[in-house]
């Protein structure tokens, strides 16, 4: 187990000795060029991430949950990653579920000492009746929260499929993953303060886990949110404008359609598409999975099948 002081995002960098006596200007450029570095760390994991959203849909596909663990700053990027789906992706609020060691005030108010309760993430997952059928992502900047591994450890105990989000090599949480995600983010500006440069790594991380998986799970057409949730007059004009480009069809038409699919953009598209009614698009989409490059009878040659 490696100390506390081996690891990368605790060590200090030198050329932030002065930090407290530079301009605020000075201060605001360091800042900006330590965090160009983290889209290059994240890019060096690629190929990782892609096996973690292979791992997911294929237990999303068998009507398993995604699930994020962690204690901190993680575990709330992991509640905030969780919290957008149902909105963007109209999955139900139990599909992608995000918890954060020390309960949801934990989101509010630091409650560091949690993140040390290996046995506390067991209970939190064993509430929520987790299956094998669930894949569960444990975020930990340092790679050792013991909230983290001992949510993992239970996960793999179960036969999930685990996923390990770090920052730091050789990280200890990964023995606990199928699949290691090891994002060397390297020393922070600020010594120590793994919500920024780590931070932003696991934020774009998820951003990747959440949505490459919906993509897969046919909730985007195009690069468009087909199958987003219209809960606000700005959400449906975005979908009206959706329905205008894909069925190329006027304002009034995509109101009209929307309102007969009962907001559902994705059915409304295949309804202005083809001229069936909703229940017809309906039993199209389903017979396609939710697909709707399939449900079209378009080329649809790049889907894979992810493993399980």
């Amino acid at each position: 187990m490696q100390s506390i002081w081996q690891l990368q995002t605790e060590q200090s960098d030198p050329k932030y000795a002065d930090l407290d006596i530079s301009t605020t200007r000075e201060l605001l450029q360091m800042m900006n060029q330590a965090d160009q570095t983290v889209p290059l760390a994240v890019a060096q994991r690629l190929p990782e991430i892609e096996q973690a959203v292979d791992l997911i849909v294929g237990r999303l596909k068998r009507g398993g949950r995604l699930l994020y663990i962690g204690a901190g700053t993680s575990g709330r990027l992991g509640v905030l990653d969780a919290a957008e789906c149902p909105p963007t992706f109209s999955t139900s609020p139990d599909e992608v579920i995000g918890l954060i060691a020390g309960g949801k005030s934990a989101m509010f108010e630091a409650v560091e000492e949690a993140e040390d309760r290996r046995s506390s993430a067991r209970q939190d997952l064993a509430d929520l009746q987790l299956t094998a059928d669930d894949a569960v992502v444990g975020i930990t900047a340092s790679g050792r929260t013991p909230y983290v591994m001992g949510g993992l450890q239970y996960a793999q105990e179960l036969g999930c499929s685990t996923i390990a989000i770090s920052c730091n090599t050789r990280a200890e949480v990964s023995q606990y993953s199928d699949v290691a995600i090891e994002v060397a983010t390297g020393p922070e500006v600020l010594s120590g303060s793994t919500r920024l440069k780590a931070g932003t790594a696991q934020k774009l991380v998820l951003n990747m886990l959440s949505t490459a998986s919906m993509f897969r799970m046919g909730k985007v057409y195009h690069n468009l949110m087909i199958d987003m949730k219209v809960t606000n007059e700005k959400l449906m004009e975005r979908s009206r404008r959706i329905v205008m480009v894909t069925a190329d069809v006027d304002y009034e038409t995509a109101e009209r359609v929307l309102e007969a699919a009962n907001g559902h953009v994705k059915s409304a598209i295949l309804m202005a598409r083809t001229g069936v009614d909703k229940p017809t698009a309906d039993a199209r989409l389903a017979a396609a999975n939710g697909f709707l490059r399939i449900a079209l009878g378009e080329d649809h040659t790049a889907y894979k099948t992810p493993k399980s």
